[in-house]
C-alpha cells in the first residue's frame, strides 16, 4: 500500500514537473491572475474560487485533458532507485541490442556520407534557401537525382536483427511453454493469450456495435450508425479526452474523426503551435540535412506511387522534413530504449549549439487534416506516442518484439495446423506479416479500413490490435494458405489486403474463430 502511495506520489510530481514547463500552465498563471479583478472572486475564499472560476470557464477540463495525455504516455512505474537508463528499457540484453542496431543504422549513414562525399548537415547557401523556400508547396514537382542514396535499411534487415536477440540469464529448457514456441522470435516476454486479449478489446465483442460493421449498406443506419454520431458530437461538445477514447473504441463517424483524434492527443492549433512549425520550416530551409535526400526518396518509392496518397506529396516532404528538425520529439526518448543518433553542421564540431539530432507513416493522416501545422502536430504526437514502438528494440507490450511473439504465439496456438504447415515448407508466417506490423498496415489497408484501425490503437492506447489482425488475415486465408508450398507461394496468396474489412476480421478472429 505504502509503495503504491509513493509510485502514485511519483507520477503526480513528475507530470506536475512537466506541466509546469507547458504553454498551458502559462495560460492557467494567466487567467488566474486575470480572475483576481471578477467581484465573484473573494480573499476569503480565494483557492475555492479561482477553482470554481477554472471549472466554470473551461479551463479546469484542458487541465484534465493535459494531465490524461500525460498519463497516456507515462512509463510504467519502476523503483525510486532505479537508474534512468531502466525507464527507457529494463532488460539488459534489449538495451544492448538497441544500441547495436542504433551503431550499424549510424554506420551506414556514415559511409554513404564518405563515398557520396556529402556531410551529415550543411548550411544551405542563399540563393538555394531563396529556392526552396519558393517551391516549398510544390516539392513534389522536384525531381532531383538520388540514383546514388540507398535505403539505411529495410524491414527484413530489422526482422533478422529481432531473431537475433537471445536472453543470456534464460535456458530454453527452463520452461515448456517457451520451449514449445516454434517461431522465428526466442525471447521470454510475457504476452496475451486470447482470453486477455477478450477482455482487454471488450468493445470490439459482437454485441456491440461497431462502426466498420454496422455502418454497412445492410444495416438501417437508425440502428446503430445515427445514435453512434450523436454522442460522438456530445463528446466533442464536452471537449473531454478521456471519454473520446472511451467512445472511438466502437470506431470514429469519418466527419468526427480529426477532430476526436486531435481531443484524444490533446491538440488544438493555438497561434504559438502555428508559429512552432514556421521555426521548423525555417530551419528546413537554411539547413540541409542528408536524411532529406532519405525523406526524398521514401516518398517518391512509396506515397508517389500509391493511388491513395500521390495526392498529398507536397504534404508528406513538408511534415517529414519539418519532423526531422524537431528537438522536442527528444522527449520521448525517456521512455524509448533508443537514444537521437546526431550531427553537427560542418566546422561546428562538438558545439551543443550546432547539433543536429535525427529523429526518425504519416500519408494516411493526410486525409484528415489539411492545415499543414494541425497535419503537422497530429503525426508528431501520433509517433511519440505509438509508432516510434515499431522501430526500437524493447520488451514493451507495444514494442515490435512483443508484438512479432503476440502474432506468432496466436497463430501456433489457435491455428496450429496452419503455423506448422507454413513452417514446414520454409514460410514462416513473420517473415511475411513483418512489414505488416512494422507500417501499422499503412499502404496495405484501403484507407477508410486503415483508419479504423488507427481508430482502436488510439481507443486503446495499444498497438497489439496490429499483431492480432495479422493473425486474423492469416486465419481469413488459412484455406489457400494450406495449399501452398512455398514461401512465395505464401506471400502471393497475402499480396493484397486492399479488399479486407478490418473490424470483421477482427471480431470473427476474437470472438468466433477462436476459443
Amino acid at each position: 500500500m505504502l509503495q503504491e502511495e509513493s509510485d502514485l506520489s511519483l507520477i503526480i510530481a513528475q507530470i506536475v514537473q512537466k506541466l509546469k514547463g507547458s504553454n498551458l500552465y502559462a495560460q492557467l498563471e494567466r487567467q488566474a491572475w486575470a480572475s483576481l479583478q471578477r467581484p465573484e472572486i473573494k480573499l476569503e475564499s480565494l483557492k475555492e474560487d479561482i477553482k470554481e472560476f477554472f471549472k466554470i470557464s473551461g479551463w479546469e477540463k484542458k487541465l484534465q485533458n493535459a494531465v490524461y495525455s500525460e498519463l497516456s504516455v507515462f512509463p510504467l512505474p519502476s523503483h525510486p532507485a532505479a537508474p534512468p537508463e531502466h525507464l527507457k528499457e529494463p532488460l539488459v540484453y534489449m538495451r544492448k541490442a538497441q544500441g547495436s542496431w542504433e551503431k550499424r543504422i549510424l554506420k551506414s549513414l556514415n559511409s554513404m556520407c564518405t563515398e557520396l562525399s556529402i556531410p551529415l548537415a550543411r548550411k544551405r547557401p542563399v540563393g538555394e534557401q531563396k529556392e526552396l523556400l519558393n517551391k516549398w508547396n510544390e516539392m513534389g514537382t522536384d525531381e532531383p537525382d538520388l540514383s546514388l542514396f540507398r535505403p539505411v535499411y529495410a524491414p527484413k534487415d530489422f526482422l533478422e536483427v529481432l531473431i537475433n536477440l537471445r536472453n543470456p540469464n534464460y535456458e530454453n529448457g527452463d520452461s515448456l511453454s517457451f520451449r514449445t514456441h516454434l517461431g522465428l522470435i526466442q525471447v521470454p516476454l510475457k504476452v496475451k493469450d486470447i482470453p486477455e486479449l477478450k477482455e482487454f478489446f471488450v468493445e470490439l465483442g459482437l454485441t456491440t456495435g461497431q462502426l466498420g460493421i454496422d455502418d454497412s449498406t445492410q444495416v438501417p443506419p437508425e440502428l446503430f450508425e445515427n445514435e453512434h454520431v450523436r454522442i460522438g458530437q456530445k463528446v466533442l461538445a464536452e471537449q473531454d479526452s478521456a471519454a473520446a477514447q472511451q467512445y472511438i473504441r466502437q470506431g470514429s463517424p469519418t466527419a468526427l474523426r480529426a477532430e476526436l483524434w486531435a481531443l484524444i492527443l490533446n491538440i488544438s492549433s493555438q497561434p504559438e503551435d502555428i508559429l512552432y512549425y514556421e521555426q521548423l520550416k525555417t530551419n528546413v530551409i537554411q539547413h540541409d540535412l542528408l536524411v532529406d535526400s532519405l525523406i526524398y526518396k521514401d516518398v517518391k518509392l512509396t506515397a508517389s506511387n500509391d493511388d491513395y496518397y500521390f495526392v498529398f506529396e507536397d504534404y508528406l516532404y513538408q511534415v517529414l522534413l519539418c519532423f526531422s528538425r524537431d528537438t522536442s520529439v527528444l522527449g520521448h526518448f525517456a521512455y524509448n530504449s533508443a537514444s537521437p543518433p546526431k550531427s553537427y553542421i560542418r566546422g561546428k564540431l562538438g558545439l551543443e549549439e550546432y547539433a543536429v539530432f535525427y529523429p526518425p507513416n504519416v500519408a494516411p493522416l493526410c486525409f484528415l487534416y489539411h492545415e499543414p501545422s494541425k497535419l503537422y502536430q497530429i503525426f508528431r504526437e501520433m509517433y511519440v506516442r505509438f509508432f516510434f514502438r515499431l522501430h526500437s528494440i524493447s520488451s514493451h507490450p507495444s514494442g515490435i518484439v512483443s508484438l512479432c511473439l503476440l502474432f506468432e504465439t496466436l497463430l501456433q496456438t489457435y491455428l496450429p495446423q496452419l503455423f506448422y504447415h507454413l513452417r514446414e515448407i520454409g514460410a514462416q508466417p513473420l517473415r511475411i506479416s513483418f512489414k505488416w506490423m512494422v507500417r501499422a498496415f499503412s499502404g496495405y489497408l484501403a484507407t477508410d479500413q486503415l483508419l479504423l484501425l488507427w481508430d482502436r490503437i488510439l481507443g486503446y492506447n495499444s498497438l497489439e490490435i496490429l499483431a492480432v489482425l495479422a493473425a486474423a488475415v492469416f486465419a481469413f486465408r488459412a484455406v489457400n494458405l494450406m495449399e501452398v508450398t512455398s514461401l512465395a507461394a505464401a506471400e502471393a496468396v497475402l499480396a493484397d489486403l486492399s479488399t479486407l474489412k478490418v473490424m470483421p476480421l477482427l471480431q470473427i478472429f476474437l470472438f468466433a474463430t477462436v476459443t
